[in-house]
């Protein structure tokens, strides 16, 4: 009788077989001091379905094994913010009295909150990724504000760390694009927060940003560079393997799940890209990915600008060059000085020939001693026929009171593209009856909103956030609720529906369906605005198909919510 004799490895991949006469009929296991084992079976067929029982067994173990790490690292991830949570509230309820320690508490608690739910969408990403439920939306975006918001939710923990940090922006040929922002921004915040995370105190940061064409597609080209720690060349071939952190002696600690950047991987081959990562241990990394893009129209408005003069005050020499290619191609009146001195000057004789400047805008850096509202103040009061514009890198909201105290009414965010800077000088000179408030908390009183939400805690909450408009809130707690509010109202009376999706008795996208296709001449008029934990890409296209103009992700994100605000009440 033939025998097959197969050497299986510890993994029970087969590596050599041969066959001998032997009179047994006995299938037996030879362990082999190499970690390999002899496999002795009565025939090949036999043989080579033991080969396969092994190495089931062993795909089982290691299933098992993944499942029981990835229990363990959650129990562990989880726990560590939800501690802080507990223990915060507890001390901040034993000190109630003592405005500085409950106020450290809530800020301790709003940081540990803000990690919990960044755990938990890891999670909920990588589930829905490996069940194959991943969708990929396709809309229309701005690759400033894109690179904006993503620099607004990275800047502080820059800041926090004493990094140098420099944004490099290449040729653009496109600024409207096609494709999934919210994806494209968890991306690259993932990548950028891995290069703050990984690199000591002092460190230096760059994130270069260029375009390539390819075809009828532009292809968005993201390089992340750091002076970190590094990784050697055995972590680089783990690196896209989920719950895999580099550690360090020197960085002290390490937070998040691991499942970063196996998610980033995940996400760019869904939108048919590319990511690579050249690292060296102990000299920084650098991630080089590519992600094509559909192209989208570029309105540009420059109208207002027409006999208008400029003065821009800006002393980089790189956001110069933009100025004057972006400028020039306009035909646009302007003058570029360097420091505050010199723009003092150039006004001054501006003046003095009776030829005064429209608008002054405050570039990103400025030569001068005392700081941008030092400036502004005083322009303010010295030229108070020009709009004043700043160009910042920072949040809107976060300096709107201090910039409107000295005059600034108008804001550009870096970075700075061809439509951004044309279309926010076109704005800041066209004339206006009223004042606009672009971003802070907007004054809506003598508007109505509906607000239609069954979680009671959930509705105390917004109508809290909301309480600062000035606006009348009227409440529902389910969508039959709210179709009934709705149909009973005046017609035009709402100026906003803000809808929650799961309710009882009648879900939020059956309810903006009812609301849509009544017989009302504002049926089709009436924002309605989604405002709900179900965040997936999937959640968004069912809240459009319903008929809703928007999406706010709960937790409620109250800048989010106010520019919202601002841009449909």
């Amino acid at each position: 009788m033939d025998r097959a004799y197969a050497i299986i490895d510890a993994s029970g991949r087969e590596l050599t077989r041969t066959n001998a006469y032997t009179p047994d009929a006995v299938c037996e296991r030879i362990p082999l001091p190499d970690g390999t084992t002899l496999l002795l079976c009565e025939d090949a067929d036999q043989a080579a379905r033991m080969q396969l029982l092994e190495a089931e067994l062993n795909e089982a173990r290691e299933a098992n094994l993944a499942k029981e790490t990835f229990l363990s690292n959650m129990s562990h991830d989880i726990r560590t913010p939800m501690n802080a949570i507990v223990g915060m509230t507890a001390l901040a309820k034993k000190h109630i009295d003592e405005k500085a320690r409950v106020s450290d508490a809530l800020n301790k608690i709003e940081v540990a909150s803000g990690h919990l739910l960044s755990l938990i969408n890891d999670i909920l990403d990588m589930s829905r990724i490996n069940s194959g439920k991943l969708n990929i939306a396709e809309e229309f975006f701005s690759l400033s504000d894109l690179l904006h918001e993503t620099m607004t939710i990275i800047r502080p923990q820059i800041e926090q760390k004493k990094h140098t940090f420099r944004l490099a922006v290449g040729e653009i040929f496109a600024e409207n694009l096609c494709g999934d922002p919210l994806r494209l921004r968890q991306i690259f915040v993932n990548i950028l927060n891995n290069a703050v995370k990984y690199t000591p105190e002092g460190g230096a940061l760059q994130l270069s940003i260029d375009e390539a064409h390819e075809d009828d597609r532009c292809v968005l080209c993201f390089t992340c560079a750091d002076n970190g720690i590094g990784m050697s060349e055995a972590f680089l071939q783990r690196i896209f393997d989920p719950f895999e952190r580099v550690s360090s002696s020197t960085i002290s600690k390490i937070e998040g799940t691991g499942l970063g950047m196996s998610i980033v991987k995940k996400l760019i081959e869904a939108m048919q890209g590319s990511i690579r990562i050249e690292s060296k241990q102990g000299e920084g990394t650098t991630v080089f990915i590519r992600i094509p893009l559909r192209y989208s129209t570029i309105e540009v408005h420059t109208e207002a600008l027409l006999d208008k003069r400029i003065l821009i005050i800006e002393a980089d020499d790189a956001m110069r060059s933009v100025y004057r290619t972006y400028l020039d191609e306009f035909r646009i009146d302007y003058t570029l000085v360097c420091s505050s001195s010199e723009a003092v000057s150039a006004l001054a004789d501006a003046d003095y020939q009776g030829k005064a400047y429209d608008a002054i805008l405050i570039g990103s850096r400025i030569d001068h001693t005392g700081t941008v509202f030092d400036l502004a103040s005083y322009l303010s009061k010295s030229f108070p026929q020009a709009e004043l514009i700043l160009v910042s890198e920072h949040n809107w909201e976060e300096i709107e009171y201090h910039a409107n105290r000295c005059g600034l009414r108008h804001f550009i965010p870096l970075p700075v593209f061809r439509k951004s800077l044309l279309n926010g000088l076109n704005k800041a000179l066209t004339p206006s009856t009223e004042q606009e408030r672009p971003f802070g908390s907007p004054d809506l009183n003598g508007k109505h909103l509906l607000l239609v939400e069954d979680n009671m805690i959930n509705r105390e909450i917004a109508l809290e956030l909301l309480g600062v408009t000035n606006a009348a809130i009227d409440t529902a707690e389910n969508g039959k609720e709210a179709v009934d509010r709705y149909l009973r109202s005046a017609e035009g009376y709402y100026d906003l529906i803000l809808m929650d999706i799961q309710m009882p008795v009648m879900d939020g996208y059956t309810a903006a369906r009812r609301i849509r296709e009544s017989d009302r001449s504002d049926a089709a008029t009436v924002p309605i605005i989604a405002m709900t934990a179900n965040t997936f890409a999937e959640d968004v296209l069912k809240s459009r198909s319903a008929g809703m103009n928007g999406h706010l992700p709960k937790p409620i994100d109250i800048q989010l919510l106010m520019q919202t605000l601002n841009q449909i009440v």
